[in-house]
């Protein structure tokens, strides 16, 4: 879910039918690097400790040490207009639920919210875990992702971008993920998926985890992406040693999400999560 425009549907077939990417230009050839710059991989095992959750059980606003929002018009030519509303973001029923709405607001025909814990909660390894019932339907592009903390000095790709979960609602059942960096973003972004069963019906859980050597991707504990550290550093294919935040968004329409249009007859779309929670290891 990047600042910049998605590859159409033509170069997704083409280039991989297993990965989507979140738009952009590269700002930054990779550097070539010794070998021995390359971190030595991360043994497995070893406890995980919760460092941030957030099980959405008190009806009502997000808590405001954990959460901000996203407002107005904000990348990838999406249709919506993101708000703080109550209309759009609330606790409902022990899930935080985002509301895509069709109506007029400042100018756009639809209106939806993002949040995320920039400022509030930032990371540097670790495991990310949500729990979460998609919208479906064409036009909608629900998301979980992260970005780096300092996106605001370096500008994107160059903080990195981390897709934990993206599905467009045209192709309902895929459930994506991606690796956006100075060395590859946008066409380039280095990802796979797989279809899930339901994600518009179920809860399912969609996690990260995050290590010096590598990151992998899971649906359910299913692990079906792994990038590798190359030991390119921040220039070229691992802006990931510093911190990153977390993003949920629903958008509508956009360069991806849009490329079949917006059912109109569908809205309302609720995309409901049921927690967020982030470990540490040891």
């Amino acid at each position: 879910m990047s600042s910049s425009a998605r590859f159409s549907a033509a170069v997704l077939a083409v280039v991989l039918s297993a990965f989507a990417a979140c738009g952009g230009s590269d700002s930054a050839a990779a550097t070539p690097t010794p070998a021995s710059s390359v971190p030595t991989p991360t043994p497995a095992g070893g406890p995980w400790t919760l460092v941030f959750a957030d099980e959405f059980d008190t009806p009502g606003a997000l808590d405001p040490a954990r959460w901000g929002y996203e407002i107005g018009s904000i990348r990838n030519n999406e249709a919506q207009y993101y708000t703080s509303r109550s209309e759009n973001v609330r606790v409902e029923g022990g899930n935080l639920v985002i509301e895509a709405r069709k109506e007029p607001y400042q100018g756009y025909a639809y209106t939806s919210a993002s949040v995320n814990t920039k400022t509030r909660f930032e990371f540097t390894y670790g495991r990310v875990e949500v729990r979460a019932k998609l919208p479906t339907g064409t036009g909608t592009w629900p998301a979980i992702w992260t970005l780096g903390a300092d996106i605001d000095q370096v500008g994107w790709p160059a903080c990195g971008e981390i897709d934990i979960m993206e599905n467009v609602g045209f192709d309902p059942l895929r459930i994506y993920g991606t690796i956006h960096t100075p060395a590859g973003s946008g066409a380039n972004g280095k990802g796979s998926s797989l279809t899930v069963s339901n994600p518009g019906d179920d809860f399912h859980r969609y996690a990260m985890e995050w290590y010096r050597d590598r990151i992998d991707i899971f649906v359910d504990d299913q692990k079906y992406f792994t990038y590798r550290n190359d030991g390119s550093g921040t220039r070229g294919g691992w802006p990931f040693d510093g911190p990153q935040y977390l993003l949920l968004n629903l958008a509508i329409g956009g360069s991806w999400g849009g490329q079949q249009g917006i059912d109109d007859s569908l809205f309302p779309h609720r995309y409901a999560i049921d927690y967020v929670r982030i470990y540490k290891r040891g």
